[in-house]
Protein backbone atom coordinates (compact mmCIF):
# COMPACT_ATOMS: atom_id res chain seq x y z
CA UNK A 1 0.00 0.00 0.00
CA UNK A 2 2.89 2.40 0.72
CA UNK A 3 4.15 2.06 -2.86
CA UNK A 4 0.63 2.64 -4.19
CA UNK A 5 0.15 5.77 -2.05
CA UNK A 6 3.57 7.14 -2.98
CA UNK A 7 2.65 6.78 -6.65
CA UNK A 8 -0.80 8.30 -6.14
CA UNK A 9 -0.94 11.79 -7.71
CA UNK A 10 -1.48 14.24 -4.87
CA UNK A 11 -2.10 17.91 -4.20
CA UNK A 12 -1.57 19.58 -0.84
CA UNK A 13 -3.33 22.74 0.28
CA UNK A 14 -2.05 23.28 3.84
CA UNK A 15 1.70 23.36 4.35
CA UNK A 16 3.78 25.83 6.35
CA UNK A 17 7.18 26.67 4.86
CA UNK A 18 8.79 27.38 8.24
CA UNK A 19 7.68 23.96 9.47
CA UNK A 20 8.95 22.04 6.47
CA UNK A 21 12.70 22.60 6.20
CA UNK A 22 15.31 19.88 5.90
CA UNK A 23 17.22 19.46 9.17
CA UNK A 24 20.53 19.44 7.29
CA UNK A 25 19.57 22.75 5.68
CA UNK A 26 18.83 24.29 9.09
CA UNK A 27 22.28 23.23 10.27
CA UNK A 28 24.02 24.51 7.13
CA UNK A 29 22.19 27.85 7.13
CA UNK A 30 22.90 28.36 10.83
CA UNK A 31 26.62 27.75 10.34
CA UNK A 32 26.77 29.90 7.21
CA UNK A 33 24.91 32.86 8.72
CA UNK A 34 26.28 32.46 12.26
CA UNK A 35 22.86 31.75 13.75
CA UNK A 36 22.90 30.27 17.24
CA UNK A 37 20.97 27.00 17.54
CA UNK A 38 20.12 25.14 20.79
CA UNK A 39 22.43 22.39 19.49
CA UNK A 40 24.37 21.56 16.35
CA UNK A 41 24.03 17.82 16.95
CA UNK A 42 21.67 16.54 14.27
CA UNK A 43 19.88 13.96 16.43
CA UNK A 44 19.44 16.37 19.33
CA UNK A 45 18.14 19.06 16.97
CA UNK A 46 15.70 16.57 15.43
CA UNK A 47 14.25 15.78 18.84
CA UNK A 48 13.72 19.50 19.49
CA UNK A 49 12.13 20.16 16.10
CA UNK A 50 9.87 17.18 15.50
CA UNK A 51 6.63 16.98 17.46
CA UNK A 52 4.92 13.70 18.29
CA UNK A 53 1.82 12.55 20.18
CA UNK A 54 3.44 13.67 23.44
CA UNK A 55 3.05 17.31 22.41
CA UNK A 56 0.49 18.81 24.81
CA UNK A 57 -1.03 21.82 23.01
CA UNK A 58 -1.03 24.13 20.01
CA UNK A 59 1.12 26.53 22.00
CA UNK A 60 3.72 23.81 22.58
CA UNK A 61 3.45 22.74 18.93
CA UNK A 62 4.60 26.23 17.89
CA UNK A 63 7.86 26.17 19.94
CA UNK A 64 10.07 24.50 17.28
CA UNK A 65 9.15 27.19 14.75
CA UNK A 66 11.41 29.63 16.61
CA UNK A 67 14.36 27.45 15.61
CA UNK A 68 13.44 27.14 11.95
CA UNK A 69 12.53 30.82 11.65
CA UNK A 70 15.94 31.81 13.03
CA UNK A 71 17.61 30.55 9.83
CA UNK A 72 14.97 31.92 7.44
CA UNK A 73 16.01 35.56 7.59
CA UNK A 74 17.88 35.90 4.28
CA UNK A 75 16.66 35.89 0.69
CA UNK A 76 18.96 32.99 -0.15
CA UNK A 77 17.63 30.88 2.74
CA UNK A 78 14.01 31.51 1.74
CA UNK A 79 14.62 30.75 -1.92
CA UNK A 80 16.55 27.58 -1.10
CA UNK A 81 13.97 26.32 1.40
CA UNK A 82 11.05 26.74 -1.01
CA UNK A 83 12.99 24.99 -3.77
CA UNK A 84 13.98 22.09 -1.49
CA UNK A 85 10.45 21.65 -0.16
CA UNK A 86 9.07 21.37 -3.68
CA UNK A 87 11.93 19.04 -4.63
CA UNK A 88 11.09 16.82 -1.63
CA UNK A 89 7.35 16.56 -2.26
CA UNK A 90 7.93 15.83 -5.94
CA UNK A 91 9.49 12.52 -4.80
CA UNK A 92 6.11 11.35 -3.46
CA UNK A 93 4.27 12.46 -6.60
CA UNK A 94 2.79 15.67 -5.24
CA UNK A 95 1.78 17.52 -8.41
CA UNK A 96 0.77 20.79 -6.77
CA UNK A 97 1.61 22.30 -3.39
CA UNK A 98 0.28 25.44 -1.76
CA UNK A 99 2.99 26.79 0.53
CA UNK A 100 2.00 29.24 3.23
CA UNK A 101 4.12 31.56 5.31
CA UNK A 102 3.92 34.95 7.02
CA UNK A 103 6.43 37.39 5.50
CA UNK A 104 6.49 39.48 8.67
CA UNK A 105 8.23 36.60 10.50
CA UNK A 106 11.18 36.81 8.09
CA UNK A 107 12.06 40.48 8.60
CA UNK A 108 14.05 40.12 11.86
CA UNK A 109 17.36 40.88 10.14
CA UNK A 110 16.10 43.76 8.03
CA UNK A 111 14.55 42.17 4.95
CA UNK A 112 11.61 44.10 3.52
CA UNK A 113 8.26 42.35 3.09
CA UNK A 114 8.66 42.61 -0.69
CA UNK A 115 12.13 41.08 -0.59
CA UNK A 116 10.79 38.15 1.44
CA UNK A 117 7.93 37.45 -0.97
CA UNK A 118 10.12 37.81 -4.05
CA UNK A 119 12.68 35.35 -2.64
CA UNK A 120 9.92 32.79 -2.04
CA UNK A 121 8.58 33.32 -5.56
CA UNK A 122 12.06 32.76 -7.02
CA UNK A 123 12.29 29.42 -5.20
CA UNK A 124 8.86 28.48 -6.52
CA UNK A 125 9.78 29.38 -10.09
CA UNK A 126 13.11 27.55 -9.93
CA UNK A 127 11.42 24.34 -8.72
CA UNK A 128 8.82 24.56 -11.48
CA UNK A 129 11.52 25.10 -14.12
CA UNK A 130 13.77 22.27 -12.91
CA UNK A 131 11.28 19.72 -11.52
CA UNK A 132 8.05 20.64 -13.30
CA UNK A 133 6.12 20.85 -10.03
CA UNK A 134 3.42 23.49 -9.76
CA UNK A 135 2.82 25.48 -6.60
CA UNK A 136 0.96 28.45 -5.19
CA UNK A 137 1.93 30.77 -2.37
CA UNK A 138 -0.42 31.68 0.48
CA UNK A 139 0.49 34.68 2.64
CA UNK A 140 -0.55 34.36 6.28
CA UNK A 141 -1.83 37.07 8.52
CA UNK A 142 -1.35 36.25 12.21
CA UNK A 143 -3.95 36.35 14.99
CA UNK A 144 -1.54 37.73 17.59
CA UNK A 145 -0.30 40.80 15.68
CA UNK A 146 -2.12 44.15 15.34
CA UNK A 147 -4.92 44.32 12.79
CA UNK A 148 -3.07 47.11 10.97
CA UNK A 149 -0.14 44.79 10.27
CA UNK A 150 -2.45 42.11 8.91
CA UNK A 151 -4.05 44.73 6.67
CA UNK A 152 -0.57 45.48 5.33
CA UNK A 153 -0.06 41.76 4.70
CA UNK A 154 -3.38 41.62 2.85
CA UNK A 155 -2.23 44.51 0.66
CA UNK A 156 1.04 42.67 0.05
CA UNK A 157 -0.89 39.53 -0.96
CA UNK A 158 -2.99 41.46 -3.47
CA UNK A 159 0.14 43.12 -4.88
CA UNK A 160 1.54 39.70 -5.80
CA UNK A 161 -1.82 38.17 -6.70
CA UNK A 162 -1.04 37.36 -10.32
CA UNK A 163 2.63 36.67 -9.70
CA UNK A 164 2.35 33.45 -7.69
CA UNK A 165 0.42 34.41 -4.54
CA UNK A 166 -2.93 32.61 -4.66
CA UNK A 167 -4.58 33.39 -1.30
CA UNK A 168 -4.53 35.15 2.07
CA UNK A 169 -4.74 33.23 5.36
CA UNK A 170 -5.07 33.81 9.10
CA UNK A 171 -2.87 31.60 11.29
CA UNK A 172 -1.52 31.46 14.83
CA UNK A 173 -2.83 30.82 18.34
CA UNK A 174 -6.61 30.56 18.01
CA UNK A 175 -7.90 30.68 21.60
CA UNK A 176 -8.67 34.19 22.81
CA UNK A 177 -7.71 35.77 19.49
CA UNK A 178 -10.92 36.25 17.47
CA UNK A 179 -10.72 36.18 13.69
CA UNK A 180 -13.15 39.10 13.51
CA UNK A 181 -10.42 41.40 14.87
CA UNK A 182 -8.88 41.12 11.40
CA UNK A 183 -11.98 41.57 9.27
CA UNK A 184 -10.62 44.65 7.45
CA UNK A 185 -7.68 42.70 6.06
CA UNK A 186 -9.98 39.98 4.76
CA UNK A 187 -12.45 42.49 3.36
CA UNK A 188 -9.54 44.00 1.42
CA UNK A 189 -8.59 40.57 0.03
CA UNK A 190 -12.24 39.86 -0.82
CA UNK A 191 -12.73 43.21 -2.55
CA UNK A 192 -9.63 42.53 -4.66
CA UNK A 193 -10.81 39.06 -5.68
CA UNK A 194 -8.09 37.21 -3.76
CA UNK A 195 -9.00 33.80 -2.34
CA UNK A 196 -9.15 33.36 1.44
CA UNK A 197 -8.46 30.46 3.77
CA UNK A 198 -8.58 30.69 7.57
CA UNK A 199 -7.23 28.46 10.35
CA UNK A 200 -10.40 27.89 12.36
CA UNK A 201 -11.97 25.29 14.63
CA UNK A 202 -8.56 23.71 15.15
CA UNK A 203 -8.47 23.98 18.94
CA UNK A 204 -11.35 26.46 19.32
CA UNK A 205 -15.01 25.64 18.77
CA UNK A 206 -17.34 25.73 15.77
CA UNK A 207 -18.03 29.44 16.43
CA UNK A 208 -14.50 30.12 15.20
CA UNK A 209 -15.36 28.43 11.89
CA UNK A 210 -18.59 30.44 11.73
CA UNK A 211 -16.61 33.68 12.07
CA UNK A 212 -14.16 32.56 9.39
CA UNK A 213 -16.91 31.71 6.91
CA UNK A 214 -19.37 34.53 7.57
CA UNK A 215 -17.06 37.26 8.85
CA UNK A 216 -13.86 36.67 6.87
CA UNK A 217 -15.61 35.10 3.86
CA UNK A 218 -13.28 32.10 3.84
CA UNK A 219 -13.26 29.97 0.69
CA UNK A 220 -11.60 27.12 2.61
CA UNK A 221 -11.10 26.26 6.27
CA UNK A 222 -7.76 25.25 7.74
CA UNK A 223 -8.39 22.24 10.02
CA UNK A 224 -12.10 22.73 10.89
CA UNK A 225 -11.74 19.94 13.44
CA UNK A 226 -14.60 21.12 15.67
CA UNK A 227 -17.17 21.70 12.93
CA UNK A 228 -19.23 18.81 14.34
CA UNK A 229 -20.26 21.07 17.26
CA UNK A 230 -22.66 23.00 15.00
CA UNK A 231 -24.74 20.78 12.74
CA UNK A 232 -26.42 23.73 11.02
CA UNK A 233 -23.03 25.21 10.11
CA UNK A 234 -21.84 21.77 9.00
CA UNK A 235 -24.75 21.54 6.57
CA UNK A 236 -24.03 25.08 5.33
CA UNK A 237 -20.37 24.22 4.67
CA UNK A 238 -21.42 21.05 2.89
CA UNK A 239 -24.01 22.86 0.74
CA UNK A 240 -21.65 25.74 -0.09
CA UNK A 241 -18.89 23.20 -0.81
CA UNK A 242 -16.32 24.87 1.44
CA UNK A 243 -13.37 22.46 1.69
CA UNK A 244 -11.66 21.49 4.94
CA UNK A 245 -7.86 21.29 5.03
CA UNK A 246 -7.49 18.36 7.46
CA UNK A 247 -4.10 17.65 9.10
CA UNK A 248 -4.34 14.37 11.03
CA UNK A 249 -0.87 14.15 12.61
CA UNK A 250 -0.86 17.81 13.54
CA UNK A 251 -4.34 17.59 15.08
CA UNK A 252 -3.14 14.80 17.37
CA UNK A 253 -0.01 16.74 18.30
CA UNK A 254 -1.86 19.98 19.11
CA UNK A 255 -4.52 18.02 21.02
CA UNK A 256 -7.22 19.24 18.68
CA UNK A 257 -8.24 15.58 19.07
CA UNK A 258 -7.43 13.25 21.96
CA UNK A 259 -6.63 10.38 19.59
CA UNK A 260 -6.80 9.66 15.87
CA UNK A 261 -9.62 7.21 16.57
CA UNK A 262 -11.66 10.20 17.76
CA UNK A 263 -10.93 12.41 14.76
CA UNK A 264 -14.13 13.49 12.94
CA UNK A 265 -12.67 13.17 9.42
CA UNK A 266 -14.57 9.98 8.60
CA UNK A 267 -17.85 11.48 9.76
CA UNK A 268 -17.24 14.60 7.67
CA UNK A 269 -16.34 12.49 4.65
CA UNK A 270 -19.51 10.40 4.96
CA UNK A 271 -21.60 13.58 5.28
CA UNK A 272 -20.18 14.75 1.94
CA UNK A 273 -18.02 17.54 3.31
CA UNK A 274 -15.11 18.24 0.93
CA UNK A 275 -12.29 16.78 3.03
CA UNK A 276 -8.65 17.10 1.95
CA UNK A 277 -5.55 15.58 3.56
CA UNK A 278 -2.55 17.74 4.41
CA UNK A 279 0.69 17.63 6.42
CA UNK A 280 0.57 21.08 8.07
CA UNK A 281 4.38 20.91 8.44
CA UNK A 282 6.57 18.16 7.01
CA UNK A 283 9.38 18.54 9.52
CA UNK A 284 7.68 19.79 12.67
CA UNK A 285 4.82 17.30 12.37
CA UNK A 286 7.28 14.56 11.35
CA UNK A 287 5.15 13.45 8.44
CA UNK A 288 4.66 13.36 4.68
CA UNK A 289 1.51 13.51 2.59
CA UNK A 290 1.89 9.80 1.85
CA UNK A 291 1.99 9.11 5.61
CA UNK A 292 -1.21 11.13 6.09
CA UNK A 293 -2.96 8.93 3.53
CA UNK A 294 -1.59 5.86 5.31
CA UNK A 295 -3.08 7.11 8.59
CA UNK A 296 -6.44 7.69 6.89
CA UNK A 297 -6.48 4.10 5.67
CA UNK A 298 -5.21 2.62 8.94
CA UNK A 299 -7.59 4.44 11.28
CA UNK A 300 -10.68 4.99 9.11
CA UNK A 301 -10.47 2.10 6.64
CA UNK A 302 -10.79 4.33 3.58
CA UNK A 303 -11.10 2.18 0.45
CA UNK A 304 -9.08 2.79 -2.72
CA UNK A 305 -12.11 4.49 -4.24
CA UNK A 306 -12.39 6.76 -1.19
CA UNK A 307 -8.66 7.49 -1.37
CA UNK A 308 -9.21 8.53 -4.98
CA UNK A 309 -11.99 10.88 -3.85
CA UNK A 310 -9.76 12.33 -1.12
CA UNK A 311 -6.96 13.11 -3.54
CA UNK A 312 -9.31 14.53 -6.19
CA UNK A 313 -10.95 16.67 -3.49
CA UNK A 314 -7.59 18.41 -3.07
CA UNK A 315 -7.08 18.95 -6.79
CA UNK A 316 -10.61 20.35 -7.07
CA UNK A 317 -10.01 22.75 -4.16
CA UNK A 318 -6.76 24.38 -5.31
CA UNK A 319 -6.62 28.17 -5.58
CA UNK A 320 -5.89 28.31 -9.31
CA UNK A 321 -7.67 29.69 -12.39
CA UNK A 322 -10.30 27.30 -13.75
CA UNK A 323 -8.33 26.19 -16.82
CA UNK A 324 -5.18 25.40 -14.82
CA UNK A 325 -7.26 23.57 -12.21
CA UNK A 326 -9.04 21.51 -14.87
CA UNK A 327 -5.71 20.49 -16.39
CA UNK A 328 -4.46 19.34 -12.98
CA UNK A 329 -7.66 17.39 -12.30
CA UNK A 330 -7.66 15.68 -15.71
CA UNK A 331 -4.00 14.74 -15.47
CA UNK A 332 -4.58 13.34 -11.97
CA UNK A 333 -7.59 11.31 -13.16
CA UNK A 334 -5.60 9.89 -16.07
CA UNK A 335 -2.73 8.92 -13.77
CA UNK A 336 -5.11 7.38 -11.22
CA UNK A 337 -6.78 5.29 -13.93
CA UNK A 338 -3.41 3.80 -14.92
CA UNK A 339 -2.36 3.36 -11.27
CA UNK A 340 -5.58 1.57 -10.32
CA UNK A 341 -5.24 -0.64 -13.39
CA UNK A 342 -1.80 -1.72 -12.19
CA UNK A 343 -2.97 -2.36 -8.59
CA UNK A 344 -6.12 -4.43 -9.07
Amino acid sequence: MHHFLTQLPKAELHNHLDGSLRINTILKLAKKNKVKLPTFNRDELSSLLINDENCKSLKEYFIPFDISLSVLQTEEALEQSVFELLEDVKKENVKYLEIRFSPILHTQDGLSLDAVVEAVLRGKKQAENIHGIKSGIIICGLRHIPAAQNFELAQLSVKYKNKGVVAFDLAGEELGRPALDHIKAFDYAFQHNLARTVHAGEVDGAHSIYDAVHGLKANRIGHGTHLYQDNDLLQYIRDKQIPLEVCLSSNLQTKAVSSLENHPIQDYFKKDIIVTLNTDSYLISGTTLTKEFELAIKFYQFSKEEVEKLTLNAFQSVFLPKDEKQDLIQNAKDEIRVLFGNHK
